[in-house]
């Protein structure tokens, strides 16, 4: 079967995108790492490796982490994806967002979203979890400027509040 529309939620708002090979239209080939950035502005999720490797890319698809430079957008019809950017709430960082800050966990801030995606992703699923799942959850992420403590630190803050963090 032939998918000539993508329809899909990109941080709550329902989109729609037509698949073909004419100008403007969603070639069946783009992955939503692409889309994101080049059709939405979204420049949160990084493009690093493209492989799926680093983590840069992650974002949430039906609550679950994904690093979106692996996933086509045509496979993104019917699901909910959440970037950094949807993360925020009337002009209020998520807590996790706001975690990360108050416990310096980033330094220059390429893989940070990423980061934040997949400890979201974690706490949705697991709102207490130990530091060990924490860092079952961060293993597909790469980063060499931060140390781990403050990403744990932050992630625990959030966890000790409550899990997700959302309101």
């Amino acid at each position: 079967m032939k998918l000539e529309k993508v329809t899909f939620k990109l941080n709550g708002t329902e989109y729609s995108l037509s698949v073909g090979e004419l100008y403007g239209q969603l070639k069946p080939s783009e992955t939503l790492i692409e889309t994101l950035r080049e059709r939405f502005g979204l420049t949160g999720a990084k493009l690093s490796c493209n492989d799926g490797a680093c983590g840069c890319c992650t974002v949430l698809v039906d609550d679950i982490p994904i690093p979106s430079c692996t996933m086509l957008t045509v496979d993104a019809d019917g699901k909910s994806i959440v970037t950094i950017e949807g993360l925020e709430k009337d002009g209020k960082l998520d807590p996790l967002q706001q975690a990360f800050i108050d416990h310096y966990a980033f330094q220059c801030g390429f893989c940070t979203p990423g980061i934040i995606m997949a400890a979201k992703g974690l706490l949705l699923k697991n709102p207490h979890p130990t530091r060990e799942e924490v860092g079952e959850a961060l293993a597909g992420n790469f980063c060499r400027c931060i140390s781990q403590y403050h990403v744990y630190d932050a992630i625990e803050s959030v966890a000790q509040q409550g899990g997700a963090g959302d309101e």
